[in-house]
């Protein structure tokens, strides 16, 4: 029971998603703060993560085909969050971001070199946005679709 009230943590919308406004977000585990928007201008439409001075981009329908994808799996995925050169865990929210069988055919990440923690930043954004539950435990946090 404990770990479904962690899950079901509550997290406040902070911000409308636009460069001007981001959404203000932790990450699952609650260390780091960091900024994301959507760019919906760029080419290919892109949602801007902004980690203290680094920015990171990722496609934009990551938000919607990651919670479809969760919804197909139908239980709690591990998140897996890695960096571009390190493996992804097989199985996981970060391996699926790079699994050439997902919608994009391959990196949800579009800048080179910044192309992972997809595990990281985008589960976070899906809770906020009411479409997934999320532990909030200090390592191994899960996500699954509401």
């Amino acid at each position: 029971m404990a770990l479904l009230a962690r899950a079901r943590h509550s997290v406040p919308m902070n911000g409308s998603g636009t460069r001007e406004d981001p959404w203000q977000l932790t990450t699952a585990p609650g260390t780091s703060a960091y900024t994301m928007y959507r760019d919906e201008d760029a080419d290919p439409p892109t949602l801007v993560c902004q980690v203290g001075s680094t920015t990171l981009r990722y496609h934009l329908q990551a938000i919607d085909d990651l919670a479809a994808w969760l919804r197909e799996q139908g239980d709690w995925v591990d998140l897996g969050a890695a960096d571009e050169k390190k493996p992804a865990k097989p199985g996981t929210v970060e391996a699926w971001g790079r699994d050439e069988a997902n919608p994009v055919g391959g990196w949800y990440g579009l800048r080179n070199g910044y192309r992972g923690r997809f595990g990281m930043y985008l589960p976070p954004l899906l809770e906020a946005l009411g479409l997934v539950e999320l532990e909030h435990n200090p390592r191994n946090n899960r996500v699954r679709a509401l």
